[in-house]
């Protein structure tokens, strides 16, 4: 009887080409959908529901399988578990419906970006360094813009622009905590590098670059050329997805 596995799923990004399988490339989905096939004793495909680019974290991604084995849940996630390497852990693990799909039945994602204040040895791989000084008052004031259903071609990969590019952000807000500075957001869907474009164009605003106005007229030019640059990838999270 076939049966329909959820997956929640934690991985540090930094060695991995990203989540989707690629041939000759380390993959999360590469990685762990090998070890579930010597597991199960037969071939899978399995579904994320984020498909998270090169160097980017999951503390939270989702993914699920078909599977026909007669295995119980607890020897898979143990098996998996004992097979993955350490920069892959399976959190969380579920039975679900058979309709059931990680990608397209999420109702939200929600991401966080980690931004240090200044150099640092042991997070340097799991933050942006920001070395300015930045006005926070203007960043958070920009911030509030993006809330609500607006297009974001702006900040997006311009290869990847599709018809639709409009996304509901349910929130955005950022924490300062010491020297980090940490921006979330849930939104009903993101572009492809949406979140770090937003970011690289805050820090902007912050070094005084471009005004709250400015943010807001780049956003409206629908035209990633009148945004500003790409945070890089590590410090940026999937924290969770909502069904």
């Amino acid at each position: 009887m076939e049966r329909n596995i959820k997956l929640k799923i934690e991985y540090d990004g930094k060695d991995f080409y990203g989540w989707q399988k690629q041939p000759d490339l380390r993959t999360v989905q590469g990685e762990i959908q090998e070890r579930l096939e010597m597991i199960l004793g037969h071939k899978i495909n399995l579904i994320g529901a984020g498909r998270t680019d090169v160097g980017v974290h999951a503390l939270g991604q989702v993914a699920n399988f078909k599977t026909t084995t007669k295995l119980n849940i607890d020897s898979i996630i143990n098996g998996l578990n004992g097979l993955l390497p350490g920069d892959i852990v399976i959190k969380g693990i579920e039975e679900v419906d058979l309709n059931f799909n990680s990608r397209y039945d999420a109702k939200s994602r929600s991401y966080k970006y980690r931004i240090h204040l200044g150099r640092t040895a042991i997070l340097r791989n799991f933050v942006w360094e920001v070395l300015y000084s930045l006005n926070l008052e203007d960043i958070f004031e920009a911030t509030k813009k993006i809330e609500g259903k607006h297009d974001f071609s702006s900040f997006c990969v311009a290869e990847s622009t599709k018809d639709n590019n409009v996304c509901q952000v349910f929130s955005a807000g950022w924490e300062k905590s010491g020297n980090e500075l940490i921006f979330k957001i849930e939104a009903d869907r993101f572009l492809h590098t949406m979140v770090r474009s937003l970011v690289g164009t805050f820090v902007e605003v912050g070094r005084g670059y471009f005004s709250v106005s400015d943010f807001v007229d780049a956003m409206e030019a629908k035209d990633r050329k009148k945004a500003g640059p790409t945070a890089p990838a590590c410090g940026l999270y999937l924290v969770e997805v909502e069904y």
